[in-house]
């Protein structure tokens, strides 16, 4: 039986960014994937927010992927289109790349960092006790881990068999989604109730098309057939254009359930293994990956003995209720889609609201992920918050905060005079930069905060203390981020 630190299972996009922040932080993780490839079949997700921008530009690969797509300064909700050009963040777009583009370049990334991936199995079953979790694995194998972490979807195998609850609401909507020709011109653009028809490769006009559109009934059996989308194109537009040749025809519903844990012993779960919902605002791929960066350092911690195995909790504690807002903010765009004149007079009312700033920035903000803030205490705004990611100059020369973070290691960053700390007993995990910054601090959706003294940003670019460095809840706060500090 092989032994590793961690086990993640599935090669996704959450699986992926979790196996590279452990790799990183230089744990021995192996990722299970059931596909022999990184091919991505039928549609998934079609963009990264902000946030997610964001945060894999903290690792130095964010260019990677705008090579790669295209962006838009603007994210939808309930048919609305929102501007967060405005937005404080050197990314207020959305970038347009489907996952069968993202994941591909996410995997390169992480065999770079020398993770393995072992395809073309599953996991079936698990067995965990004090020291550590047996995986058992299709094809009568097994591998020995201290931790397991389920990022195998919505039907988790490691979610269930670890007797995690997984709760919510049944489907009450379905929808059709399909990549196929059509001989007729089709009707292009956006319906009234969400979905439409439109060229599956941006920025082109012609097929194939990209088709989604409501289905009669929220319940089915069996699988999505040409015929099927053939009706559905018919009940909507009175024609099929000709429906042909299809790539690929699947459907989804707008059911939402998440686990009531995140964490049970060595087990934990992560991105749609941790929640389901409907895809309204294209946020399922973008809190997953948020998830594993949330994750990876603090497993990484714990598995190095860094850190006691309690530190997990905060995981739980502090991505479940941003899981919980995704299902409740989906599920309120589900509502406002239903085409009637009840549902239209109020997405007709929450348009004008939406089009007053406040509004906006507040649901906008919560769309990209980039106000999201865990509950550390009271304090300066800042914390719990994530770092902006400031100009800011150093004795050897300009640099940019996220660039301070590319090996995903703690900063303990000093604004003020040089000199009023000493890292020593935390040098071997974090790192003390001194720097200048003179523009304005700007939050999304707060707005201008006052300038603090020094900041402690976690790897993950969250801020876990604000103040003066002679401020003795600082050593409280690397101690219980990060650890006790090191005998000198």
């Amino acid at each position: 039986m092989t032994e590793h630190a961690v086990v993640v299972a599935g090669g996704g996009p959450t699986g992926l960014m979790l196996a590279a922040e452990l790799a990183l932080a230089g744990v021995d993780v192996v990722v299970v994937e059931r596909r022999t490839s990184q091919t991505v079949d039928g549609s998934r997700a079609g963009g990264l927010h902000s946030r997610t921008i964001e945060v894999l530009d903290q690792r130095g690969v964010a260019d990677r992927f705008l090579e790669a797509g295209q962006t838009v300064q603007a994210v939808g909700f309930a048919g609305l289109r929102l501007d967060i050009s405005d937005f404080p963040t050197r990314h207020p777009y959305v970038l347009g790349l489907w996952q069968k583009l993202f994941e591909p370049i996410l995997a390169d990334w992480v065999a770079e960092l020398g993770v393995p991936i072992r395809r073309g199995c599953d996991v079936v079953g698990l067995a965990q006790d004090d020291g550590g979790v047996e995986v058992r694995l299709s094809g009568d194998d097994s591998l020995r881990a201290e931790y397991l972490v389920g990022c195998d979807g919505g039907r988790s195998v490691v979610r269930k068999a670890a007797g995690i609850d997984f709760v919510g609401v049944a489907a009450s909507t379905s929808w059709m989604i399909a990549e196929v020709e059509m001989a007729d011109d089709p009707v292009i653009g956006v319906r009234r109730e969400g979905g439409g028809i439109g060229p599956a490769n941006r920025g082109e006009d012609g097929g194939p098309y990209r088709v989604v559109l409501t289905e009669r009934e929220p319940e089915h059996t069996g699988e999505p057939t040409l015929q099927d989308l053939s009706e559905v194109l018919v009940d909507a537009y009175g024609s099929d254009f000709g429906v042909h040749s299809p790539t690929w025809i699947s459907r989804f519903t707008d059911v939402s359930r998440q686990a009531a844990s995140y964490r049970r012993g060595r087990v934990l779960v992560a991105g749609d293994a941790a929640h389901v919902h409907p895809p309204q605002g294209g946020q399922g791929l973008n809190v997953g990956v948020q998830d594993a960066v949330n994750l990876g350092w603090k497993l990484a911690q714990v598995v190095s003995g860094t850190s006691p195995g309690v530190l997990l909790d905060s995981y739980h504690a502090e991505r479940h209720p941003v899981g919980a807002r995704v299902q409740q903010n989906t599920m309120v765009a589900v509502t406002l889609g239903v085409p009637d004149e009840r549902h239209e007079a109020t997405r007709a009312m929450m348009a004008e609201l939406l089009s007053l700033d406040e509004p906006r920035r507040r649901i906008a903000g919560m769309l990209t992920g980039l106000d999201v803030h865990y509950d550390l205490g009271a304090g300066h705004p800042l914390l719990g918050r994530r770092m902006p990611d400031l100009d800011l100059q150093t004795a050897t020369g300009p640099t940019r905060v996220y660039a301070l973070l590319h090996n995903a290691r703690p900063v303990l960053l000093n604004l003020g005079e040089p000199g009023g700390f000493d890292l020593s007993g935390w040098a071997d995990r974090a790192r003390l930069v001194d720097a200048t910054y003179d523009g304005r601090w700007e939050i999304p959706v707060l707005g201008e905060v006052d300038p603090p003294p020094a900041v402690l940003i976690r790897p993950d670019g969250h801020v876990a203390w604000v103040g003066d460095l002679a401020d003795p809840a600082l050593p409280q706060a690397l101690a219980t981020w990060f650890g006790e500090p090191t005998a000198c």
